[in-house]
């Protein structure tokens, strides 16, 4: 095959800050797994090799049943202080190749076609190598108190910044002549290739797991649901269990009080700013509910006993059909308006059969922050 591109995805066995972690399992794969599935679904990568030391490794890689080679890696390139460049420059000698794309796997969001698009932009702009990264609107200071990526004096407005691009370390692309000479994954003319926000986590720590566990399940669901989110022009939210954590609170004179959270109440604002509108609905006569939704300026339902029933009447109210309708909720008296919603959500501590039948489960609790986070969803879908 003239000049070739190759895809290269090192995997160490050894992992100081997770043992293992090539190969743990994270939202149902082994972490691998999801680079080696986007390096074959490319279009333009023509082959794909694995560098690794273990044999638990090369086993589990051979399991995929993926067009994937997999070529050993010295002991001395597979040590903790061992350089990304090493594995490059070993494979180069035993591999032929005119481009090299080299994955990282512990950035699992990467798609194929981010590596289509970035091979693409290679071509087409002539670069020698790439780099990958994302847009960060941050301020960034030395320790010795020098701004670095903006000027004090003309501090610009956050909204009106451009921002930087930071690099994400999820794969990088070099020509082999640019490898040879510099001795570097990066050199000649450089290419900056710009991915999606989400994609900044890299898995390093154990809390980094849980942030790109949550990112890749929620990837996942929003291709399944992509075009439902994109109708829905009407979110209906319960009250105790969603927007509060469920709690009764009473003070000396036993008057009742419920705690929100004020992420999930911004949330809310954000649906109706992009066009979406907001019912809250409860089966409690509660005057503490009725201030907090007049507060945040959105109507509510106080007493409903029959939500399901109650859906024809919001429907009306806005002018739409429930397969326009999105429902979230936690308890069992909104199980039927859920199914009859075209979708629905819960908080991540819904009862059981809540959560069997919702299409989106938050990873937080009810009054921390689950609703906003379904509203994310809903906003970035359109």
């Amino acid at each position: 095959m003239a000049n070739p591109i190759v895809a290269l995805i090192p995997l160490r066995g050894g992992s100081q800050g997770i043992p293992g972690k090539n190969v743990k399992p994270i939202a149902g794969k082994p972490l691998c797994r999801w680079s080696l599935e986007a390096a074959c679904e490319s279009s333009l990568i023509d082959r794909v090799y694995v560098s690794t030391d273990s044999e638990k490794i090369k086993e589990i890689v051979h399991s995929f049943k993926l067009p994937v080679e997999v070529i050993d890696r010295p002991a001395e390139y597979a040590t903790n202080t061992a350089s990304t460049e090493s594995v490059m420059i070993d494979f180069a000698k035993k591999i032929d190749f005119e481009t090299v794309v080299t994955i990282q796997a512990t950035s699992p969001l990467t798609t194929a076609s981010d590596l289509d698009r970035a091979i693409g932009t290679l071509r087409s702009d002539g670069y020698d190598s790439m780099v990958t990264g994302v847009i960060e609107k941050r301020f960034v200071w030395s320790p010795d108190g020098k701004a670095l990526n903006y000027d004090p004096v003309h501090r610009p407005r956050r909204q009106d910044w451009k921002g930087t691009l930071v690099e994400n370390g999820a794969f990088y692309i070099t020509r082999r002549e640019i490898l040879e000479q510099y001795q570097c994954r990066l050199g000649g003319k450089i290419g900056v290739f710009e991915m999606e926000p989400r994609t900044a986590f890299e898995i390093d720590e154990p809390d980094d797991w849980a942030v790109c566990e949550s990112l890749l399940r929620r990837r996942a669901f929003e291709g399944d649901y992509v075009e439902v989110l994109r109708g829905i022009r009407l979110v209906v939210c319960d009250v105790d269990g969603t927007l509060t954590d469920g709690g009764m609170y009473y003070d000396a004179n036993g008057e009742a009080m419920k705690k929100f959270n004020t992420r999930d109440a911004h949330g809310l604002s954000l649906l109706r700013e992009q066009g979406i509108e907001v019912a809250i609905v409860t089966r409690e006569n509660s005057s503490v509910a009725a201030a907090r939704a007049k507060k945040i300026g959105i109507p509510i339902h106080l007493g409903v006993m029959d939500k399901s029933n109650f859906l024809a009447t919001l429907c009306e109210q806005h002018d739409v059909s429930p397969s326009q309708v999105a429902m979230i909720g936690d308890d069992f008296n909104d199980i039927e308006i859920m199914q009859r919603s075209a979708f629905s959500a819960c908080p991540a501590d819904a009862v059981k059969q809540v959560r069997q039948i919702a299409s989106y489960v938050a990873t937080l609790p009810g009054g921390s922050g689950a609703v906003r986070e379904i509203c994310e969803v809903l906003i970035e879908s359109r």
